[in-house]
């Protein structure tokens, strides 16, 4: 189960994620969020984490330009579109940014049809993004086959196992729920979301008749 720490806001965080075992962390730009980081921040605690993880830059309606050269230029490894990116854009930015990943609302009609935006694998979050509110993650399931699902929305160590049970996810993604306050990480609630996330087994074939997907085999080619 690959599991990603999103809203990561200072280096302690970043390296308490890595150190519990998380694949990824995540950087929020998204100006107004309790969250944000100033790029040129990101990028110095990106550069002090081992290669193998993931760092992501979370994006919403920031010009396809920019979205870019913040990627580029600060080392991150990924893009993560949350706001209303047109196909054309967010074709654009991945062409870019080859791991970009757009993000839908769960049970929305884009979510029904996300194969059109052409990133995989897509992100998959509440109908009240940002909230740290549980939901039906039944709704999850709304998306088309064969893309590879990145499970986002209220999710914490209580839950996070029964979600991963109904939605099968390729992976999940977590903030508010691994934290002490607004931005701070609590260690024993990282480590316990990781532990658990990792602990579910399930079949080979979890996203219709594939494998997980491999981020860092794609990153190679």
């Amino acid at each position: 189960m690959f599991v990603k720490i999103c809203g990561i806001t200072n280096e302690a965080d970043g390296l308490l994620a890595v150190a519990m075992g998380a694949d990824a962390i995540g950087f929020n730009f998204v100006a107004g969020s309790v969250r944000q980081i100033a790029p040129q921040r990101a990028g110095d605690i990106a550069k002090r984490l081992p290669p193998e993880v993931l760092t992501v830059g979370i994006f919403r309606n920031h010009a396809p330009k920019k979205v870019a050269e913040i990627v580029n230029r600060q080392g991150l490894g990924a893009a993560q579109l949350h706001g209303n990116e047109s196909i054309d854009d967010t074709a654009w930015i991945a062409e870019q940014v080859p791991r970009t990943m757009k993000c839908f609302v769960a049970g929305s009609e884009n979510a029904a049809r996300a194969n059109d935006w052409g990133t995989n694998p897509i992100l998959v979050d509440s109908p009240r993004p940002g909230s740290g509110e549980s939901y039906d993650y039944t709704l999850a399931l709304n998306v088309p086959a064969g893309l590879s699902v990145l499970l986002a929305g209220g999710l914490h160590p209580g839950n996070v196992e029964e979600a991963i049970g109904i939605v099968r996810p390729w992976g999940v993604d977590v903030a508010s729920g691994v934290e002490s306050a607004p931005g701070q990480k609590d260690p024993k609630l990282v480590a316990d979301f990781v532990r658990l996330a990792k602990s579910v087994v399930l079949p080979d074939h979890v996203v219709a008749g594939v494998g997980p997907y491999d981020w860092q085999a794609d990153a190679a080619l």
